[in-house]
């Protein structure tokens, strides 16, 4: 890991911060399942070999890294947004949503927050957006593992559920795998209605 990683962190520490929180979501893209938001607030100063933002990682790496995280980390918050509330309002605010959940679960709470992307979220806590954090902070590259290690794990869930679709293997991903599902077996209770590749199977649901 390169010094550069802190440098969000360590220029919040100089403001006067402690508790520094970076958050960062899952699950913006699928056709089902859930959004997910994790937060993160490490220790000054901690080294983690390896973290970086969770998409250039494998699954066994992630899972590694995901026992570090949890250990290491001062306080870790999980957000989880729905599928109705998805299509209730819009899978950004959903994200949005989800992240603001993440950082309420905090225990003990964050004194500022460092967000992956470019919109900030519902807090009263100073906050800085950072686009590409989770390759660039690393308490939003911690975030973004967690984020995907739990959503994975509900989508592997939901799986026993519905296995004729396959969520174990593309997590409700618009795969050619799950599309061919979609169209073979209609639509489950976890999909997202709203979306394009989904609505398209609803004519008499």
């Amino acid at each position: 890991m390169t010094p550069n990683l802190r440098r969000f962190e360590n220029k919040a520490r100089e403001k006067g911060f402690a508790a520094i929180a970076g958050i960062d979501e899952a699950g913006r893209g699928p056709l089902a399942g859930p959004v997910v938001a994790a937060a993160v607030i490490f220790p000054p100063d901690l080294t983690i070999d390896g973290i970086d933002d969770s998409k250039k990682l494998t699954p066994k790496k992630r899972d590694t890294l995901l026992e570090i995280i949890y250990r290491e980390a001062i306080s870790v918050g999980i957000g989880i947004v729905d599928p109705e509330e998805i299509e209730r309002t819009n899978i950004l605010k959903a994200a949005l949503l989800a992240m603001a959940m993440a950082v309420g679960n905090l225990c003990p709470p964050a004194d500022c927050l460092l967000i992956d992307g470019i919109f900030p979220i519902a807090s009263p806590l100073p906050q800085e957006t950072i686009p590409k954090g989770d390759s660039r902070s690393i308490s939003i590259a911690a975030a973004s593992i967690v984020a995907k290690e739990t959503r994975d794990h509900l989508m592997r869930r939901y799986h026993e559920e519905y296995p004729e679709f396959g969520f174990d293997r593309h997590m409700g991903y618009p795969t050619k795998a799950h599309k061919a599902a979609i169209a073979a077996h209609g639509v489950c209770p976890i999909h997202r209605r709203t979306f394009r590749g989904v609505r398209e199977f609803l004519a008499g649901v």
